[in-house]
């Protein structure tokens, strides 16, 4: 299989919707993206053990984030990599550690935002419960194990105040507290309803063996194709989880077209690796984040498990390339003016790079050109995302990749409207093109 015609529009934007909608938390992302890997041979590898030395196809998971690569025979232990990062988390809200409330004759649940949510999109909206749960488990080294669980069913709901009590808010603008206005409701009584036994009854578990958990809330609603001509994606989750299926899709088809560069000889040799983190939208600081040693101790195992030493792992990381892939801003309609005029971004037009002076984002000169020859092999289009000079600008896990492993880095990602929305829009045939480049990028042909 070509890579350069290994991605359908259709249905690679049918793959990325079933993704989503089985993905509610970073757990479910990593649990999904095993399951496309493990269907086309990829080994689970435990990060406790040695690392094999034999050519294979090999990931690690470790909570919300995993990586995953192909070691292929032949290539020296100095042969550099070629890395798309991205990562599993979304903005949500997650459910205290005490969040059994009474309030006005109401059952509700303490939650608190994660990362930089659109709060308004999240009232008025049937949301479900999603996550992991650590139990007592006897059976277990630890004493503990985790369960993953995933309720689609409507379960709560973020009311929104009625405009008979609050005249003044369509011109005034709607301002919410946190603290006081996100507190979703689930049931009508005096007497709170236990999340730890509700918890206990989705795990299998007594409420007592329930000892703590990572609760998420989400959309119920299903992601689905919108428009006229059905070219457009309305799902949760978008960012950043069509960069962390792209990126699946990418490693899939090197293994699917029979190898990567190590065909074309020694010297040209590139090891594939994608890295799905957790985290990227709190700052990305933690063991499973872009700003952990996660990624460059990995690197660094495959090139000991290739008979290579500290010296090679620094000659590989020489010709390394990271693309950091995380959606990017689609020129809107509406707010046309809010973005660089020279610089207009049209969905469905193609992956985007992501430039900054400032280094909110990695690019360089050296990765872009990288990832223009990417594009020009996949037979994709690329577009260049600016923000203008008097707007401050986002950032990735792309800077604090660069600054852990030492590597060149460019930004990219695929064109969206309504970013950090509890439903955001995409484009169909986007989805396709982000994938073959990024697929180009990790075997590219001299």
């Amino acid at each position: 299989m070509s890579l350069h015609t290994a991605f359908d529009p259709d249905s690679t934007a049918q793959g990325l919707i079933d993704f989503v909608d089985a993905s509610p938390t970073p757990f479910h992302a990593v649990d999904s993206a095993i399951r496309l890997l493990a269907a086309e041979g990829f080994t689970a590898l435990d990060e406790s053990a040695p690392f094999p030395s034999q050519p294979g196809r090999y990931y690690i998971a470790r909570g919300g984030a995993l990586v995953a690569w192909i070691e292929t025979g032949g290539m020296p232990p100095t042969a550099p990599f070629r890395v798309i990062g991205t990562h599993t988390d979304s903005p949500n809200l997650r459910v205290k550690p005490r969040p059994d409330l009474v309030k006005a004759g109401w059952q509700m649940v303490a939650v608190e935002p994660y990362g930089g949510l659109l709060i308004n999109s999240w009232l008025d909206r049937d949301l479900g419960l999603a996550g992991r749960v650590a139990v007592r488990d006897d059976s277990a080294a630890t004493g503990v194990s985790t369960r993953l669980f995933h309720d689609r069913a409507p379960l709560l709901r973020v009311a929104q105040l009625a405009i008979h009590l609050d005249r003044g808010v369509n011109e005034r603008g709607l301002v919410l507290n946190p603290q006081q206005h996100l507190v979703p409701l689930w049931g009508v009584g005096e007497a709170p309803a236990s999340i730890a036994a509700y918890l206990g009854e989705q795990v299998g578990a007594d409420p007592g063996d329930v000892l703590a958990w990572d609760a998420m809330l989400h959309d119920t609603q299903p992601s689905a194709r919108i428009g006229r001509a059905q070219e457009l994606i309305a799902a949760p989750r978008l960012d950043n989880l069509a960069s962390s299926y792209a990126a699946v899709r990418a490693l899939l088809a090197v293994a699917a077209s029979g190898g990567t560069s190590a065909d074309q000889g020694a010297d040209a040799a590139y090891r594939p690796v994608i890295v799905l983190f957790d985290h990227e939208e709190v700052g990305s600081r933690s063991e499973r984040g872009a700003d952990s040693p996660m990624l460059r101790g990995i690197l660094e195992r495959i090139v000991l498990a290739a008979d290579g030493g500290r010296d090679d792992l620094w000659r590989a990381l020489a010709g390394t390339i990271v693309a950091s892939a995380d959606m990017a801003h689609a020129t809107h309609p509406n707010y046309a003016e809010l973005h660089e005029p020279g610089h207009r971004i049209e969905m469905n037009g193609g992956p985007v790079l992501k430039v900054q002076t400032e280094l909110r984002y990695a690019t360089d000169a050296v990765g872009a050109a990288a990832l223009h020859l990417a594009c020009e092999q996949a037979d994709v289009p690329l577009q260049v995302f600016v923000t203008r000079s008097d707007l401050p600008c986002g950032s990735t896990i792309g800077p604090i990749t660069a600054g852990q492993v030492g590597v060149t880095t460019v930004d990219l990602g695929a064109p969206m409207l309504s970013m950090h929305s509890i439903r955001e829009l995409a484009g169909v045939a986007d989805q396709a093109m982000y994938a073959a480049a990024l697929a180009a990028f990790l075997a590219p042909v001299p």
